[in-house]
């Protein structure tokens, strides 16, 4: 009896662990908390100001606060950071226009297709990468209401 008991507990011991490292290889960024954190790890001197993750959750598109852009993608066992220089980066979008074909020029290992929930997120992170986003609430008053002075 003893010894079923045994058997059975590293049975159960077994399912458990190969259930979490399954789990963990294919969860991505389901929590942008966790994003912010391995991001801000890796780069404590960048401040975020906003993010977007891919539909699978496989890799985030990063907004930092002077108008550079990072990058994170879920490597299996780890999460690769990278801050993205001015004139890095070639973006052209997919054809059902929820996405875009991101060609990093300084590390070619995160070339790729990225989907994102719609195309407006698409667009603003194509925008970032770009190195001209203007959000709403970064537009002067006078510049948005077309006022000269």
């Amino acid at each position: 009896m003893v010894t079923w008991g045994i058997v059975f507990a590293l049975i159960l011991a077994l399912a458990y662990f190969s259930s979490r490292m399954v789990r963990q290889e294919d969860d991505g960024f389901q929590d942008a908390g966790l994003a912010i954190l391995e991001f801000g790890r890796a780069f404590p001197q960048e401040a975020i100001r906003s993010l977007h993750a891919t539909v699978d959750g496989k890799a985030v598109f990063v907004r930092l606060h002077d108008n550079k852009a990072g990058f994170m993608r879920s490597m299996r066992n780890h999460f690769a950071c990278h801050l993205i220089e001015p004139g890095t980066v070639r973006v052209s979008p997919l054809p059902n226009g929820k996405g875009i074909a991101v060609e990093f020029l300084d590390a070619s290992f995160h070339n790729g297709e990225f989907t994102f929930a719609n195309p407006a997120i698409a667009a603003e992170v194509s925008l970032w990468l770009l190195g001209n986003y203007l959000g709403h609430a970064d537009r002067e008053p006078d510049a948005a209401s077309g006022a000269t002075g």
